[in-house]
């Protein structure tokens, strides 16, 4: 682990820290902390800035800013544990350091507004992976999801190819998770860098929306790209995506109160952690086997969704728990060069990659 630290392409923790006020170098509620991370041996974290459209409908860009803004005060008050990174030098040298290199990222390019001005300015922000879409479908690209306003384009439009130029341009990843079936093919026509699903299953094993069938897995390895295997439960499993949709409509679940929906959501992750049955490991080593016999070893990672999702699988309830699924690994027949780049490697070399421009 020492050797080859966890890189995490997905994980929306930051959330708690401006909305709640929690300081994430302490161990504490949700998902993912700098004390847990540095237990579970992650050595970067592509730190997830994601909007709700709902929330922040009328000034989604004000809000990543925001997000943006808890990021680097986090790296201000724990320098020595954390630090922001632009590039796969900087990364390296804050591992050598001792620090968990954060990656600034955001999630649905809908802060950018339909432009591209605000897009450099959030890469002079720090800005180094954006997802295109989250569910929400934007006049530029469609999302995963089905019932697509009038007007919504089938894949990329013109302006969403423009977009994906210039995240090459830049430097920027380029992530497909969220992405409709075109968006997705769309972008890896126009990208020249390889790109990530930062946070996606296998559809094959459970045939979802927002996992990758075995041919998007394959054209993703054929760019040099990795899909990130999510521990979401319900993007794991049917049956568990099943209880969770019944846990959801139960009176419990539906009489869950709280003052601020930062708040809320925590006791949906305290409710559904309790009531659920753990889905067990052994299905998130399932879609790892999948994508590496689909795409390659060279071409799947990890891509948590802590803190964006209420609960993980057995034994992988938060980031001290990365070592578990590594030595799952190693029980299923990984060796360990391989083990390392599942947990890390193959996420890094597109971070080098895309980033050395």
């Amino acid at each position: 682990m020492a050797e080859a630290p966890v890189f995490d392409a997905h994980a929306d923790s930051i959330g708690r820290a401006l909305d709640l006020g929690h300081d994430l170098g302490r161990s504490g509620p949700g998902h993912l902390d700098l004390e847990r991370g540095r237990q579970g041996g992650l050595g970067a974290w592509v730190v997830v800035c994601w909007v709700d459209p709902v929330l922040y409908r009328d000034r989604p860009f004000e809000r990543a800013s925001a997000m943006l803004d808890a990021t680097r005060d986090l790296a201000r008050r724990h320098p020595a544990r954390f630090r922001l990174v632009r590039n796969g030098r900087e990364l390296a040298q804050a591992q050598a350091d001792g620090c968990i290199a954060g990656i600034p990222g955001m999630e649905g390019g809908h802060p950018l507004e339909g432009s591209l001005e605000k897009l450099q300015h959030f890469f002079e922000r720090g800005l180094r992976v954006l997802t295109l879409v989250w569910n929400n479908h934007l006049p530029w690209v469609r999302s995963c999801r089905p019932e697509a306003p009038a007007g919504t384009p089938a894949g990329l439009s013109d302006f969403g190819r423009q977009v994906v130029r210039e995240l090459n341009r830049l430097g920027v990843v380029v992530d497909l998770s969220h992405a409709g079936d075109r968006s997705f093919y769309d972008a890896l026509e126009t990208s020249t860098q390889p790109v990530i699903a930062s946070h996606s299953g296998c559809r094959s094993l459970h045939d979802h929306p927002r996992n990758l069938d075995d041919p998007q897995l394959r054209a993703l390895a054929d760019q040099g790209g990795v899909c990130g295997i999510v521990f979401y439960p319900s993007f794991l499993d049917a049956e568990a995506c099943a209880e969770d949709n019944r846990l959801r409509d139960t009176p419990g679940f539906r009489a869950l109160r709280a003052e601020s929906e930062a708040e809320l959501f925590l006791e949906r992750q305290r409710y559904l952690t309790r009531e659920s049955t753990p889905l067990p490991a052994a299905r998130l080593v399932q879609h790892i086997e999948h994508a590496v016999e689909v795409a390659g070893i060279d071409h799947v990672g990890l891509g948590s969704d802590f803190d964006g999702i209420e609960c993980g699988p057995q034994w992988i309830e938060d980031a001290s728990c990365y070592p578990i699924l590594a030595e799952l690994l190693v029980q299923r027949g990984f060796g360990i060069d391989d083990v390392r780049k599942v947990l890390g490697g193959n996420m890094r070399r597109v971070f080098e990659q895309v980033t050395a421009r």
